[in-house]
């Protein structure tokens, strides 16, 4: 709002601005006091808000349950592939540039019988391809399958080296330290949940400790992996 009281805007000021939904009261707001000032009211244009991974909540940052346009082509591919079978149409709808028709034909393939695997497949080959390349997607593709159909450990994952106390570092706070989970809460959630395994073997203490000199392979959920060095 360029440091500007509500009775100092002009319309040039925010008439380029789109806000999501959830926002109406404000910009309904906006058109009243610019109606009070005798200004030109503003076109309110807002886009609806899109639920993040955990299908409930809008999709935040914040939340831990966002997608980032920048992350790695594999770790974007594998989060898509993650959302529910009926959150994707809403993906579809907000994110492809597929037309209502084809979005329509893939809703009655799956009527059919058609594997929604296959159709979030196409949605996240799609996405992936416009915001790095149609190779980085097909590479992404053969990586999650190769992780989660048969079992394999990605080809590249992060290297990540942590100081460790004589007396040890409790797991969640190494999960948090190596940037697998949000927050040490979220990591010992995630160990009663069942989601971190430790070179392949899962994890369920929260109070595991890990100790000066060891190196493995830690993984929480299905698609968040390091090789941690503990020094």
């Amino acid at each position: 709002f360029k440091q500007k009281t509500a009775y100092e805007m002009r319309i040039s000021d925010w008439s380029s601005d789109v806000c999501s939904s959830d926002l109406k009261f404000n910009l309904l707001m906006g058109r009243e006091l610019q109606k009070h000032e005798g200004q030109p009211q503003q076109i309110v244009m807002m886009m609806p808000l899109l639920e993040g991974l955990d299908g409930v909540k809008k999709m935040s940052k914040s939340l831990g349950n966002y997608i980032g346009i920048t992350e790695a082509p594999d770790m974007m591919f594998g989060k898509l592939m993650s959302i529910s079978d009926e959150l994707m149409w809403k993906y579809f709808d907000l994110l492809s540039m597929k037309t209502p028709a084809e979005i329509a034909k893939l809703k009655q393939a799956a009527v059919e019988g058609m594997n929604p695997r296959d159709i979030k497949i196409s949605l996240a080959l799609e996405i992936v391809g416009r915001l790095h390349s149609a190779a980085d997607a097909e590479r992404a593709e053969q990586q999650f399958i190769q992780r989660f159909s048969q079992g394999a450990l990605p080809e590249e994952m992060p290297q990540v080296e942590l100081a460790v106390p004589a007396e040890g570092m409790s797991l969640p706070v190494l999960l948090k330290q190596a940037g697998l989970v949000s927050s040490t809460s979220d990591g010992i959630r995630m160990i009663q949940q069942n989601a971190v395994h430790i070179d392949g073997e899962l994890v369920t203490n929260t109070k595991a400790k890990l100790f000066a000199g060891q190196k493995q392979v830690i993984q929480v959920g299905k698609r968040r992996f390091a090789e941690v060095r503990l020094m």
